[in-house]
């Protein structure tokens, strides 16, 4: 005899609480249509994750448990199936991150969060109290626990679970994405969970949530720390895993664990939901974006495409006088492959008229920046109108190491809702846009091996004002993402005027970054969320 336990891996929207009820549901009775005894769903699945100051709602925590028994009673049509479902609880005043396991219309017991994160994205400390709960649950014999996602990252909760007699650990997890991500889960569950002759079930939630990204992902492992069994990548996913009478849990032959994916891949994928979910969960009917005939523009138009569709993405190149005639080609080229609507509308008018406008008042003045960003802050406008005429999201297309530096223009090419790429660096977006044209030819060639430009003055190229990518990409790197200092990025080999300057950009540009339009996080450390450095600020390493 087996237990089955299905893992519901499935993409909740924060606060659409019968959405979400629904969606349980319906995985719930497909697990108990193919036999399972046990469905896990991810962290606070009925209502969204992170929720964030809904949290400091009384009346979301009341719809919440109106919401729970609504289910609650719904489930118990499927007779003896015993789910872990994942709620925010009030108890005696206090606020818990929980999890409760129902079977026949009955709670059975509550596990409440014990390790509360309070780093990176999280905010927990905020809104809940840490308890120090366990609650073992046994069915076919077979003794499972409870743990919610931060609390397997100490050894502390799980032996708790192992002392009350626990086989199997259930682990339900709102677990962000960011490269190598998984690699990481992996190595903390055999460190705190295998460790303890533990095996283990991970279900992770899969979505966006404004910039996060769920991937999913979720697995199983055995005591011994053996992966026996994986779900999908950033895609909805019901699986169901057989354990024996010990609590070891059987790898299915058809089924095997897949392989870990290329960074490539997995960001591209991230890159895709993250689209996907902004655009529709916020009601939008589609997305305009500007072209420029570079690369950044490119890799955004080519994520767009795959998440929405064709029909739901428009295009709009907006030459300037500095505009080469390769981008002209290259924009229609690329709009041609990928079959969006292209229009070009051009600014040489706006701008005679901006000129003449402050003419009096640059008399004498040589041109500089500010000629530079008066085109890029018309053509912001023009989208903008676009936006706002035709209900569409504006996806802006500046990347990392531009946000970094500051090498982009307040109210110009930062003008929009949704920001891709904003923490892919410009090495990386050459990676992924050679990528995408593995998977097809969309992404014209000449737009991969062109010195990039922003095309604000003649003849310009970015390696005019910035060190080369793969200098300025490893320093911010280093001081940004790492949180190394100075001192042990010049002892990496770098040059003191390159990594001064760099640092040096990053600190002077956060009132820009602040302004920026919220985008999808993909790394450890993205601007937003996890960088929090004041504006005003004297000091200097």
């Amino acid at each position: 005899m087996t237990v089955k336990v299905a893992i519901a891996q499935i993409n909740s929207t924060v606060g659409d609480l019968a959405g979400n009820a629904d969606k349980i549901l319906v995985a719930c009775r497909q697990a108990h249509a193919d036999g399972a005894d046990i469905v896990v769903t991810p962290e606070l699945s009925l209502v969204g994750y992170p929720p964030e100051d809904l949290l400091l709602r009384p009346s979301f925590y009341a719809k919440s448990a109106d919401a729970f028994a609504t289910l609650t009673a719904a489930l118990a049509e499927l007779r003896g199936l015993h789910v872990v479902l994942c709620h925010p609880l009030v108890q005696e005043r206090l606020c818990y991150n929980a999890a409760s396991v129902v079977c026949d219309g009955a709670v059975l017991g509550i596990y409440r969060k014990s390790a509360l994160p309070n780093d990176a994205v999280f905010d927990e400390k905020r809104y809940f109290t840490a308890a120090h709960d366990t609650f073992v649950f046994t069915v076919g014999g077979v003794a499972f626990g409870i743990n919610i996602c931060e609390d397997t990252w100490y050894p502390e909760p799980p032996a708790r679970a192992r002392a009350s007699g626990a086989q199997v650990l259930l682990v339900p997890n709102g677990s962000p994405f960011h490269l190598r991500k998984q690699h990481l889960r992996h190595e903390v569950m055999l460190a705190n969970v295998s460790s303890q002759g533990l095996a283990l079930v991970y279900a992770n939630l899969v979505g966006g949530q404004d910039e996060l990204i769920f991937d999913g992902n979720s697995f199983v492992l055995d005591a011994s720390g053996v992966v026996c069994a994986t779900l999908a990548h950033c895609a909805e996913d019901l699986r169901i895993v057989d354990f024996d009478a010990g609590g070891r849990p059987l790898t299915d032959p058809h089924r095997p664990p897949e392989a870990q994916r290329s960074v490539e891949a997995q960001a591209y994928a991230a890159l895709v939901l993250g689209v996907r979910d902004y655009v529709r969960k916020n009601g939008f009917p589609g997305v305009v974006i500007g072209l420029s005939g570079g690369v950044d523009s490119a890799l955004t138009l080519a994520i767009a495409v795959d998440a929405l569709g064709a029909d739901q993405v428009r295009t709009v190149m907006m030459p300037s006088p500095y505009t080469a005639e390769i981008s002209w080609v290259d924009s229609r080229d690329m709009a041609k492959r990928i079959g969006v609507r292209y229009d070009e509308i051009a600014i040489n008018d706006c701008f005679a008229a901006f000129r003449t406008t402050l003419a009096g008042e640059f008399a004498g003045l040589a041109e500089d920046t500010t000629e530079e960003n008066i085109q890029a802050r018309i053509r912001g406008t023009i989208l903008m109108a676009l936006s706002n005429k035709h209900g569409l999201i504006v996806l802006t297309t500046g990347n990392k190491s531009e946000m970094a530096v500051g090498y982009c223009t307040l109210y110009g090419d930062m003008a929009g809702g949704f920001a891709v790429i904003k923490d892919i660096a410009k090495t990386l977006v050459y990676r992924l846009c050679a990528y995408r044209n593995t998977i097809s030819d969309v992404i014209p060639a000449r737009i991969l091996t062109r010195a990039p430009s922003a095309e604000l003055r003649p003849d310009q190229t970015d390696q005019d004002s910035l060190p080369p990518y793969e200098v300025l990409d490893a320093i911010m790197q280093m001081y940004m993402e790492e949180n190394l200092g100075i001192a042990d990025i010049l002892d990496a080999g770098f040059r003191r005027e390159d990594v001064e300057r760099i640092t040096r950009l990053i600190k002077i540009n956060e009132y820009k970054r602040r302004q920026a339009p919220v985008g999808i996080r993909i790394t450890h450390r993205a601007f937003g969320r996890d960088w929090r450095y004041p504006i005003t600020s004297k000091f200097r390493e």
